[in-house]
């Protein structure tokens, strides 16, 4: 008993010159500073579950000032840990805000996965922006300096024609380098999907716009690429990956180390966003930020689903500082607004177990 009690003293004592009087240290996470092709293609065939449907061909975004919220996300927010987001390029712009060291896109539409992987070829085969808008379009390349402004670079853009041939090029060199040098494993359908999703860019250039796939809503209140890539926070700067060299170069080496995982997943289905929480827990790391854009309201318009998403949602790992980035539509009479909020995952998530969540509009009422 005197040996139990001594061994343990000595332990005690131990911990203390080690440690002082405060508490243990954490336990530093262990996210990957990189992921090998095969491991991000193992990730993507894993956690991914069967495509979906969505009305929607989504090639861009249609949400005009979603970065508005980002200075105040910067208030809070440290760099590191997991990022989840859905959708397109918006993703990469607050990536370059929030600045994870992995990030995890998740969207029902396998044509977003397929999207991902089109513009992780591009980026990673393109020096510089100006290369990377020039196979994006599909036109010749423009003349630019590492301070070009984005708008001037999208101005000269405009102006050039579209070029069939290389487009062409372009494509088998996406294929290649994506199932040749890469070896991920694309079906014929993928192949198929990528060369849709280029002709889309090809077609219509920097004034591509959102598209629904049954032709409802008002294409022309919709905001153009180059509209979406060349706005602000509203305070100090641009935060898109294409703003400036630097932050191209930032995401570009997110996707040179296959730390930007694309992933086919509903938010209400029973794999993907778990199957990210128990990578998030096996590397004892926590959820910094989760963009879900709108696609809250679209689950409570159908059954349950919305109950199933933040029944997965409690398998993240969080702290006090994560947070629910969405965009919202909000109707007062006759003025409907879009605007992007925010609100913190843990007194979101306590307000589904407490039973404060019924609607929709109970989300929006939790968000600023």
């Amino acid at each position: 008993m005197v040996s139990s009690v001594s061994s343990f003293s000595a332990a005690l004592v131990l911990t203390f010159l080690l440690y002082g009087c405060g508490p243990l240290p954490p336990v530093p996470e262990t996210l990957p500073s990189r992921l090998t092709d095969q491991e991000f293609w193992k990730m993507i065939t894993d956690f991914s579950e069967p495509g979906g449907y969505f009305p929607s061909e989504n090639f861009l975004s249609n949400e005009s000032g979603y970065q508005h919220v980002i200075p105040a996300l910067l208030k809070t927010l440290k760099p590191g840990g997991v990022y989840i987001g859905v959708g397109p390029e918006q993703n990469f712009t607050y990536i370059v805000a929030v600045r994870p060291k992995i990030a995890f896109i998740i969207d029902i539409r396998r044509q977003n996965m397929l999207e991902h992987l089109f513009y992780k070829a591009l980026m990673e085969t393109s020096s510089d922006r100006a290369e990377f808008l020039s196979r994006l379009f599909a036109r010749g390349r423009v003349e630019s300096t590492t301070n070009s402004t984005l708008e001037a670079l999208f101005r000269a853009y405009e102006l050039h024609r579209p070029i069939p041939a290389l487009f062409e090029a372009n494509i088998t060199r996406v294929v290649e380098y994506l199932e040749k040098e890469k070896l991920f494993k694309l079906s014929e359908q993928d192949e198929a999907g990528i060369r849709h999703i280029a002709q889309a860019f090809f077609e219509s250039g920097p004034q591509l716009k959102y598209t629904f796939v049954a032709g409802y809503g008002d294409r022309r209140r919709m905001p153009s690429y180059s509209d979406l890539m060349t706005e602000s926070d509203g305070v100090s700067r641009n935060w898109n990956f294409l703003a400036t060299e630097d932050q191209f170069q930032a995401i570009q080496r997110m996707q040179q180390t296959n730390l930007i995982v694309p992933l086919v997943g509903d938010f209400a289905g029973p794999k993907a966003i778990r199957s990210v929480a128990q990578y998030v827990q096996e590397h004892r790391s926590t959820v910094r930020a989760f963009y879900t854009s709108n696609v809250e309201q679209y689950l409570f318009q159908d059954g349950n689903n919305w109950k199933r998403f933040y029944d997965n949602v409690a398998f993240l790992p969080t702290d006090s500082t994560s947070t629910f980035i969405r965009y919202v539509l909000s109707s007062w009479g006759n003025n409907r607004q879009r605007t992007s909020l925010t609100s913190g995952m843990d007194s979101t998530m306590g307000a589904y177990r407490y039973g404060r969540i019924q609607g929709y509009y109970d989300i929006v009422s939790l968000s600023r």
